[in-house]
């Protein structure tokens, strides 16, 4: 009797969760899809890739360490460290959820995770290598050229499989199940009292309207400063570096605020510390609004809520260099 009760809670609750994901509620957020991994070889290519470091001149630094997957997709630093302990010009965003973005880059200069992988590996300031330096390096290494040819048909590497296979890996870091994804699809019970009441003053508030879709955010450009100038030290001008236009200044593509709690600290230049400075600033200079204290912490606690699942995955072990394979240059 004992084992037919709980198969039917167990089917009643299977029957609960089909319901929620075929009626969620009407809002302008909407839960992150789970990954669909099509690909499935070429993801676990890009996996290695992604925390290889032998893509840097270095040797050391990977695409791991400053999106880094056990710290929220970032490095939670200001701005990040480059070669030769290099100051980065602007704060490392998430790689969390980016296949959701309309473009990567705080200026949205790659249009897409392929473009994004490429960039870092030839910045002088990043990873401080060269496209062909890097292809060097794989194509010494017997592991990869195997595992290239098996994904691609080729033994021949170039960087666009490189970045195909990173962009792929990317692809499958998405957090779905949130507990604000489980209240959208219908467990009342999922997020707090004031969380609720933070979402509510997140809506009226007008913060819906950059902060939307399932990545509330990271589908438009916007000015940062509209009702107030927003005061930086940073040389970042933000869309205008792409476009060349004037009216583009400190316009920049709208942040994530998913698994925000994780990624401190806060805006392109990491000035905000924490989460109730960085909806402090936002509320003032954004949308002329001086939030109190207990909305503070009512928007940070919807803004928790908004941690999904994080990746899980076995840890790459990486094939060995050969006496072929270029040294690095971690002083060079």
């Amino acid at each position: 009797m004992k084992m037919c009760i709980t198969t039917t809670a167990v089917a009643l609750a299977l029957a609960a969760q089909v319901a929620w994901a075929e009626s969620p509620r009407s809002e302008p957020v909407q839960p992150v899809p789970v990954a669909n991994i099509s690909q499935p070889a070429l993801a676990e290519l890009g996996k290695k890739l992604f925390f290889d470091p032998r893509l840097s001149k270095s040797g050391f630094i990977s695409c791991n360490s400053c999106h880094n997957l056990s710290m929220g997709g970032t490095d939670n630093l200001k701005t990040s460290i480059g070669h030769n302990w290099q100051q980065g010009p602007i704060n490392s965003p998430t790689v969390l959820n980016s296949s959701l973005n309309l473009a990567q880059f705080w200026d949205g200069r790659a249009a897409d995770l392929k473009e994004q992988a490429g960039g870092p590996i030839a910045n002088p300031g990043e990873m401080a290598f060269t496209h062909e330096l890097a292809i060097g390096v794989l194509q010494s290494i017997p592991g990869y050229v195997a595992e290239f040819e098996v994904v691609f048909g080729k033994s021949e590497l170039d960087i666009d499989m490189v970045t195909d296979a990173i962009a792929a890996f990317e692809e499958t870091l998405v957090t779905p199940h949130s507990p604000f994804d489980q209240w959208l699809l219908g467990d009342d019970d999922a997020i707090t009292e004031q969380a609720l009441a933070g979402y509510q003053l997140f809506k009226q508030s007008g913060c819906v309207a950059c902060h939307n879709g399932p990545n509330l955010g990271g589908t438009s450009f916007q000015k940062m400063g509209v009702v107030e100038p927003y005061r930086s030290d940073s040389d970042a001008i933000g869309r205008a570096a792409v476009t060349g236009k004037d009216a583009d200044r400190f316009t920049f593509k709208v942040p994530t605020l998913r698994n925000v709690e994780l990624t401190y600290p806060y805006f392109h230049d990491g000035e905000a510390a924490t989460l109730e400075e960085a909806v402090d600033i936002m509320g003032r200079l954004q949308l002329g609004r001086v939030y109190s204290e207990q909305e503070i912490g009512q928007i940070v606690a919807f803004l928790k809520s908004l941690t999904g699942e994080q990746p899980r995955f076995e840890l790459p072990i990486l094939p060995p260099s050969t006496n072929e394979t270029p040294a690095p240059e971690p002083f060079g």
